[in-house]
């Protein structure tokens, strides 16, 4: 438990560093953003135990990847289609979101995201953090039905998440990174902790939803 609420902290401290107005200005966010990756990675494989292992790697598990990735820019689209026609502020806050990329190579930023940020991420969070936190017997509430009970490490792991972010100022943010936490959550929960299918699921809908079919 002491790691785990180490760690956690770390990556609240990471991810302030990179969305607070204090200090993102005065950093190149993909630069950030990628040591900020290598971080995760060690802290996962030093205190997490976190492993890829082999046999995770399947055409099956792939191909649940690529369309969980898919659903998920499909679920995107039709958010920003709302969200825009609901919210005042929503299309200027998804705007601020996409301007992270400008004046930055859009071939390095998709390459970056396919091959080190979106990887780390799943490392970290569900492969790290919420398998952890599942394991960690106290967080569960003994009189909740099964079923429910076993949700509540995906809830915590996406609570924590979306929290995160909350130094970006930024409510659209905020609310993606609670659906996608949500849903790699449930995916890495009922497909019985692949965790490849989530690299490969995180990897695409980032490079995707922000080069090469941005929703904006």
């Amino acid at each position: 438990m002491k790691h785990l609420t180490t760690n956690i902290l770390v990556a609240a401290a990471l991810w302030f560093v990179m969305f607070s107005p204090w200090t993102a200005p005065h950093l190149n966010f993909w630069g950030a953003m990628s040591c900020s990756a290598v971080i995760l990675i060690l802290l996962s494989f030093r205190w997490g135990g976190t492993r890829l292992h082999k046999e995770q790697i399947t055409f099956t598990s792939t191909a649940i990847g690529v369309l969980s990735a898919a659903l998920l820019w499909g679920i995107f689209w039709l958010g920003n289609y709302l969200a825009t026609r609901w919210f005042g502020f929503a299309q200027e806050q998804v705007g601020n979101i996409y301007a992270m990329k400008d004046g930055n190579n859009p071939v390095l930023i998709a390459t970056l995201l396919l091959i080190l940020i979106g990887p780390a991420e799943e490392i970290f969070w569900r492969g790290f953090i919420q398998t952890r936190i599942q394991q960690n017997e106290s967080l569960i509430p003994k009189r909740w039905p099964r079923f429910f009970g076993e949700l509540v490490p995906v809830a915590i792991t996406t609570l924590i998440y979306a929290l995160v972010h909350i130094w970006s100022f930024n409510f659209m943010l905020v609310m993606a990174a609670m659906v996608c936490g949500g849903f790699w959550g449930l995916l890495y929960k009922f497909n019985k902790g692949n965790l490849w299918s989530l690299i490969v699921s995180h990897a695409l809908w980032d490079a995707a939803v922000f080069i090469i079919f941005p929703i904006k």
